[in-house]
């Protein structure tokens, strides 16, 4: 089962801002791709939260997008900054990358972004997003949300 961002954003409205809060401090995030031999590719790609949906851009040909248009499963992870602190915890998205054709839908999103161009879009289906971080100067929690059913969070000392 797969959901887009504003289906999450819905379920599960506190956990969305402060993903979409921790993704925004940093321009640059991590994606894991799949290789055509199945091994993982990882690089660095900016994305975009607009109109309901998590938005992931990349240059033409890019080995990403060529992974991406033949194996679309993806893991994304915010940028974790400097330092150890991982201000807002470790945001983990995982999913299906759909690359986006539509002339309306690609000319709606060069007004807002102004990306260089061309360029390869695409919009994400999810199928689990994941928080890891420190509650309570205590706890290692783990808040797991899937299509489907509601958040849960786990906690360790």
């Amino acid at each position: 089962m797969t959901s887009n961002w504003a289906a999450f954003a819905a379920a599960e409205p506190d956990f969305a801002r402060t993903a979409e809060e921790r993704f925004g401090l940093f321009t640059h995030h991590v994606i894991a791709t799949l290789r055509k031999d199945g091994s993982p590719r990882t690089t660095g790609l900016e994305v975009r939260f607009l109109y309901g949906e998590l938005w992931l851009g990349m240059m033409p040909n890019s080995m990403k997008a060529v992974d991406l248009r033949r194996d679309p499963r993806f893991a994304l992870q915010a940028n974790p900054g400097p330092g150890t602190e991982m201000a807002g915890g470790d945001i983990r998205i995982a999913g299906r990358a759909i690359e986006v054709k539509d002339p309306e839908v690609i000319a709606r999103y060069v007004g807002e972004v102004a990306p260089p161009e061309p360029f390869h879009l695409f919009r994400t289906e999810l199928t689990e997003v994941v928080r890891t971080y420190i509650e309570d100067e205590k706890y290692l929690a783990v808040r797991l949300w899937k299509p489907g059913a509601p958040a849960r969070t786990t906690r360790r000392t």
